[in-house]
C-alpha cells in the first residue's frame, strides 16, 4: 500500500492528481527561487500571511499549500506525498482525493489564521498532508474493514511520530498540522459515504 513499485510512466498514469501536485509544487519552488524582484513580489502575495487574510486576501488560505521555504522542506513534503497519497487517490478517485487534499489544507490554513497572530507568515503542504493522515485515521477507527492490520499499524505509528515531531521541531506550523488532521477526519466520511465496502488495503 505504501511501497511504490511502479515505473515513472506507470506512476503518472495511475496517480495523475498526485503527479500534478508534485510537479506544481516543484515548479513553483524553482520559479520562486529565482532572485528576480518581480517574481519575489509574486511569491510574497501568495504565501500564508494572516494580516493579508484579514484584509480580504482569501487566496492566502489556499496558495501556501503549494509553496515551500527550502529544498529540505519541499523534499520532505514531496516524499510524504509520494508514499502516502497514491493509495488514497486510488481509493477515493481523482475528484474526491483533490477535495480532501485542498479541503484539509484550507482548514489547516484557516486554523492558522484563527489561532496565530496577524503577523504570522507560513508556507507548506503539511496541513494538506496531515489531512491525508486524517483520512487514514478515520479508516483505522471507523472503517477497519477497509485496511488490513499491518497497514493500520503503519499509519498509527507514522502519525504518532509525526505529531510528536510537530511539537519537537522548530519552525513548524503546529496549527496547520493539527487543523489539517482534523479537517481530513471531518471530510473523510463525506468522501467515503458512497464508497464500496469491498475494497480493502
Amino acid at each position: 500500500m505504501f511501497i511504490r513499485t511502479e515505473s515513472f510512466q506507470q506512476f503518472i498514469r495511475s496517480y495523475p492528481i498526485v503527479t500534478t501536485i508534485l510537479a506544481l509544487q516543484f515548479g513553483l519552488w524553482l520559479i520562486f527561487a529565482l532572485p528576480i524582484p518581480l517574481i519575489q513580489l509574486g511569491h510574497d502575495h501568495l504565501v500564508g500571511f494572516n494580516y493579508g487574510v484579514a484584509t480580504g486576501e482569501w487566496w492566502r488560505l489556499v496558495t501556501p499549500i503549494f509553496l515551500h521555504g527550502s529544498l529540505t522542506h519541499i523534499l520532505f513534503n514531496s516524499m510524504s506525498l509520494f508514499l502516502f497519497a497514491p493509495a488514497l487517490e486510488h481509493l477515493l478517485g481523482k475528484v474526491r482525493f483533490l477535495i480532501i487534499y485542498l479541503g484539509a489544507g484550507f482548514i489547516g490554513n484557516l486554523g492558522t489564521y484563527w489561532v496565530e497572530p496577524l503577523e504570522y507568515v507560513h508556507v507548506g503542504a503539511s496541513g494538506a498532508i496531515f489531512g491525508l493522515f486524517g483520512v487514514y485515521l478515520y479508516l483505522v477507527l471507523f472503517k477497519p474493514h477497509m485496511m488490513d492490520r499491518g497497514n493500520s499499524q503503519v499509519i498509527l505509528t507514522i502519525l504518532a511520530v509525526s505529531v510528536i515531531m510537530t511539537f519537537v521541531n522548530s519552525n513548524i506550523n503546529i496549527m496547520a498540522h493539527l487543523f489539517g488532521l482534523i479537517g481530513g477526519m471531518l471530510l473523510a466520511p463525506l468522501t467515503l459515504f458512497f464508497h464500496s465496502k469491498k475494497r480493502r488495503y
